[in-house]
């Protein structure tokens, strides 16, 4: 009778998950066709953080869903997450600085943006609250996580410098200037790092330390 609720229990978390994949993948279809409709540039469409670390949320709750379906005892425990971190963060950073910039920030379908900037977020990282890896992640890899956002950063700036178009107000030196800018980035990164270790502490302690 336990093994028979635990199945279903699995069999239940795997379907949700798959669910809100399919829900995330849908809302960053109809906004890319949208985008497409209205001539937006779909590089920058693609340059948005937001697009980006919801294309990895999609992936992994399908795989994750995938895996549950099929019995395969796959967690990807470490990239798990790294991508509970960068939605954590795509959540938090919106509503605080972004919020009322729908039309800046391409998300200009209202379900979409719900979608995308709240409801994603929330399910990656109840996700990982209430279910997490069975196998500790250990600080070192919490620090691996932040390699994406560094190099997100220095990808924005860098092709801004020579487009002059930058996806966030943050990130963009012409309008608030370097100091800000860098300012901004040290506050965030700050922040950033303080999640991912606690993240980690959701996960079970190593033998060693135990």
């Amino acid at each position: 009778m336990v093994q028979y609720k635990q199945m279903h229990s699995h069999i239940y978390q795997a379907t949700v998950r798959i669910l809100f994949g399919a829900l995330g993948l849908a809302a960053i279809i109809v906004q890319l066709m949208s985008s497409i409709e209205h001539g937006r540039n779909l590089v920058n469409f693609f340059s948005f953080f937001t697009i980006e670390s919801n294309i990895l949320a999609v992936v992994l709750l399908l795989l994750l869903g995938i895996a549950g379906l099929t019995k395969t005892k796959r967690e990807f425990a470490t990239t798990r997450g790294a991508i509970t971190l960068y939605m954590t963060m795509t959540g938090i950073i919106y509503v605080l600085l972004l919020s009322g910039n729908e039309v800046a920030l391409q998300t200009t379908i209202p379900w979409v943006n719900i979608v995308l900037h709240y409801v994603m977020p929330a399910v990656i990282l109840l996700d990982w609250l209430a279910f997490p890896p069975t196998r500790h992640v250990y600080m070192r890899h919490a620090a691996i996580w932040l390699a994406f956002p560094v190099l997100y950063v220095a990808y924005s700036l860098i092709r801004g410098g020579f487009t002059e178009w930058y996806p966030y107000p943050f990130l963009n030196p012409i309008e608030n200037g370097w100091p800000t800018v860098v300012a901004m980035c040290i506050i965030i990164g700050l922040s950033t790092s303080t999640l991912a270790g606690l993240l980690t502490l959701r996960t079970p302690r190593a033998p060693a330390e135990r």
